[in-house]
């Protein structure tokens, strides 16, 4: 993933700020077999302590890469939204002659996954995974030795995905003048379509953190 100077996260803060209002699905991305593409898994994640935590079914043809290549990518994005080229155009030119581009957020974890098959890891995997999703905690207990779980773990296989970098990207125009990023909030939350309120959200937070962007 190519990062502007302009695009990078400001601080780990920001990032992890960004996956814990509620950013937790993403792309696991696995080295194929040779001559062959890479294998691309969408799934729903859990972090903790520099790990994520992910299950998937036993048939998934993702296993027999890992175990061939533990070193992953898993990828989060999200905020996303097309901007067209008359938004963008400079104050002098037709507004024909701007130039689209699209904004969204996106983390990239790299990773070294381990394939957990213990009944018991796999049990305490999904009790963790459970208390973010279902933190109601309206489900059955999650035993290796009891139903109903008990009976389907078998069929899942867990991942450790140990994190070793981390690269974040905020794609929000934050090189151009103030008064452009915030014209283009104001065109998003009038539009209101897909993604471009929580689009303009992060334009309009970021411009009040960098304010005029200054090159490192």
């Amino acid at each position: 993933m190519f990062i502007h100077p302009w695009d990078a996260s400001l601080d780990e803060a920001e990032w992890q700020s960004w996956i814990a209002e509620g950013h937790d699905f993403g792309i696991l991305s696995v080295n194929g077999p040779a001559g062959r593409p890479p294998l691309a898994v969408p799934t729903h994640f859990t972090g903790a302590s520099g790990r994520l935590l992910i299950h998937l079914a036993r048939p998934n043809p993702v296993w027999k890469a890992i175990e061939n290549d533990p070193n992953v990518l898993f990828t989060v994005f999200g905020d996303y939204a097309f901007i067209p080229g008359p938004w963008r155009a400079q104050p002098d030119i037709p507004p024909t002659d701007g130039v689209p581009t699209s904004y969204y957020t996106a983390v990239q974890f790299t990773c070294h996954a381990t394939i957990v098959d213990d009944p018991e890891a796999k049990a305490e995997l999904l009790r963790h995974q459970m208390a973010h999703f279902q933190p109601d905690g309206d489900h059955a207990p999650i035993a290796a030795d009891q139903p109903p779980y008990g009976r389907m773990l078998p069929g899942i296989r867990g991942l450790y995905l140990d994190v070793t970098e981390v690269r974040a990207k905020f794609k929000y125009d934050d090189h151009k003048p103030v008064e452009h990023r915030a014209a283009v909030a104001g065109h998003l939350t009038e539009r209101a379509q897909g993604l471009d309120l929580p689009a303009a959200a992060q334009q309009r937070r970021r411009l009040d953190r960098v304010g005029p962007f200054r090159q490192p």
